[in-house]
């Protein structure tokens, strides 16, 4: 066990370095290789409200918190955090410093290719038993980090992404898929099981979040009785449904006055508000100032929510 430790300490330590290089003129890096992005800070973060997407993310140095609902999940350079599906959380980095600062990855992924690998192997069992959680952090691996290294050395060497990118992807993916979250992430994959169908459901209201919303029209979208949806949705996501769209509004609202230099009200009747006033309430409950305060600060600083 001790070797296997100083094994991942120093992996992580390569990776770490890879990070910094790669980030040195600036937090944020949106790579050459489709679904990889590259995160440093140099001091922790305020709480900073966000929407996760499907992925997997890594810390090479540093730590973070990610609250969901009411749990709270901390990962470093000891363990991953993944992501099964859309997921609207406050999220926080705690370690960091200008001599140590904190070093992200986030490798987002796409279900048909899970599928598709699923479909091609002959997998070993999952370590564990599935969770309901649409989220959960796992123990890294010397392997699983190795394959992320790879990944990202083809930075320095782009004409070889094309090829090599997908084939070290999948690798990862497979690593994940017999890991100690494993269970999780088929059951996600896999079609027709509950957690499939509430993903399925989830995609919908991702992309319809501005119209009213029918608890039983989610549930026939997931193929559900209505009663049975709302539990296994709240299971997956710490979030009723309602509570799931309100997030979803009220953050694609921050986006649109953020980026689109719109108004309050004109953004609050974009995203389905009928009442600007509920919507500055709602507003100022979840991002904690009125929306052109929230705004104001925002645009003082670098805000950063991911990996």
């Amino acid at each position: 066990m001790k070797k296997q430790k100083i094994t991942l300490d120093l992996a992580m330590s390569d990776l770490a370095d890879s990070v910094a290089r790669l980030t040195e003129n600036g937090e944020l890096r949106t790579s050459a290789i489709p679904g990889l992005s590259l995160f440093r800070r140099s001091e922790p973060s305020e709480p900073l409200t966000g929407m996760y997407e499907p992925s997997v993310c890594l810390i090479a140095q540093g730590a973070k918190r990610v609250q969901l609902g009411e749990d709270t999940y901390l990962y470093d350079a000891s363990h991953y955090l993944f992501a099964g599906v859309h997921l609207p959380v406050v999220a926080q980095v705690i370690d960091a410093s200008h001599e140590k600062p904190y070093l992200g990855l986030k490798l987002t992924f796409d279900y048909r290719d899970i599928c598709q690998l699923m479909a091609d192997s002959q997998l070993p069992p999952p370590q564990t038993k599935q969770t309901d959680r649409g989220m959960a952090t796992g123990k890294l691996t010397v392997s699983l980090v190795n394959a992320f290294q790879r990944l990202v050395n083809l930075l320095d060497e782009e004409q070889d992404i094309p090829i090599l990118a997908p084939v070290i992807q999948r690798e990862i993916f497979y690593r994940l898929l017999v890991g100690d979250q494993g269970a999780r992430f088929r059951q996600l994959a896999a079609m027709g099981t509950k957690s499939q169908q509430v993903a399925r459901a989830i995609s919908w209201l991702k992309e319809n979040y501005s119209q009213p919303l029918r608890v039983d029209e989610l549930a026939e979208i997931a193929s559900m009785g209505t009663s049975t949806f709302h539990h296994h949705f709240r299971s997956m996501t710490a979030l009723s449904p309602l509570q799931y769209q309100k997030q979803l509004r009220l953050q694609e609202a921050r986006k649109l006055m953020l980026t689109d230099f719109i108004d309050a009200a004109t953004a609050a009747f974009q995203v389905g508000y009928e009442s600007p006033s509920q919507f500055n309430r709602e507003y100022s409950r979840q991002f904690g100032a009125p929306p052109v305060r929230d705004i104001t600060n925002l645009r003082q600083q670098a805000v950063n929510v991911g990996g």
